[in-house]
C-alpha cells in the first residue's frame, strides 16, 4: 500500500469515527444524544487507535500534519515526502467527514441550531480569545508530539501496537486540555471538515467561521515544532 493511500485511509477512519461520535452526541434524535464529553473523548480515542493500527505498517501512521512536520524536522521523514503525507491527511479528513454527514444527514436536518451542526464538523472555542485559544492548541499538540516521539522510540516502540498508547495519549489530552478549543491538535482534522462544512448542502447551516480557522492550523504546527525541538534537546 502506498504512503498516500495508507495516510488517506487512516485519516478517513479517524474522522469517520471521531466526528461520528460528535454527531451521535450533539445532533438531535440520535441514540447517543446528550452522552457528553466522556463519550466524545473515548470515541476519538478509539478512532485514533483504529486509524493508527490500520496505517502503521504502510506509512508509519502520521495521520496528522503536525506529526509529519515534527518527523521531518527530526530527520525521520524526508522533506520531499511531506507534501504527500499532508495532502493525503487533508483528503482523508474531508472524506471521513463527508461519510459522517451521509450517515447522519437526517439528524443534521432535524437539528435546528447551526452551531451544533458545525460542531459535528470542526472545532470552535468555548470562550473566544484568539491568543488563549492559540496557546491551548500549541500546548495540546506539544503534548501529543512529545509523547508520540517517545512512544515510537526504538527502545519503547511496540510496532503497530503503538496505536494503543497513542490513542490513550489523545484521550488524556482530550480529557485534560480539550475543554477550551475542542483539541483539534491537527490541522487536517479541523481544516478538512471545515472545508466540507462550507461546501456540503447542509440544511440550515451557518458560515464556517473562517476567522477562527487559522488557530487550529497554526497552533498545532507551532506545537509540533516545539515538541520536536524539546525532544531533540533532551535526546
Amino acid at each position: 500500500m502506498s504512503v498516500f493511500v495508507s495516510e488517506f485511509i487512516g485519516t478517513a477512519l479517524i474522522l469517520l469515527l471521531g466526528n461520528g461520535v460528535v454527531a451521535n452526541v450533539v445532533l438531535l434524535k440520535t441514540k447517543g444524544h446528550g452522552s457528553g464529553l466522556m463519550a466524545i473523548t473515548f470515541g476519538w480515542c478509539i478512532a485514533v487507535f483504529v486509524g493508527v493500527f490500520t496505517s502503521a505498517p504502510s506509512s508509519g501512521a502520521h495521520l496528522n500534519p503536525a506529526i509529519t512536520l515534527a518527523f521531518a524536522v527530526l530527520g525521520k521523514t524526508p522533506w520531499n515526502m511531506v507534501p504527500i503525507y499532508m495532502a493525503a491527511q487533508l483528503a482523508g479528513a474531508m472524506a471521513g467527514t463527508t461519510l459522517v454527514w451521509m450517515v447522519y444527514r437526517s439528524h443534521f436536518d432535524q437539528t435546528p441550531d447551526p452551531d451544533t451542526k458545525m460542531a459535528a464538523f470542526c472545532t470552535s472555542p468555548a470562550i473566544r480569545n484568539s491568543w488563549q485559544n492559540l496557546i491551548s492548541e500549541i500546548v495540546g499538540t506539544f503534548v501529543l508530539v512529545f509523547g508520540a516521539l517517545h512512544i515510537t522510540q526504538p527502545a519503547s516502540s511496540l510496532g503497530a501496537v503503538n496505536a494503543l498508547p497513542v490513542a490513550l495519549l489523545v484521550l488524556g489530552i482530550g480529557l485534560s486540555l480539550g475543554g477550551t478549543t475542542g483539541y483539534a491538535i491537527s490541522p487536517a482534522r479541523d481544516l478538512g471538515p471545515r472545508i466540507m462544512h462550507a461546501v456540503l448542502p447542509i440544511k440550515g447551516k451557518r458560515d464556517s467561521d473562517w476567522s477562527y480557522a487559522w488557530i487550529p492550523v497554526v497552533g498545532p504546527l507551532a506545537g509540533a515544532l516545539l515538541g520536536a525541538w524539546v525532544f531533540a534537546w533532551l535526546s
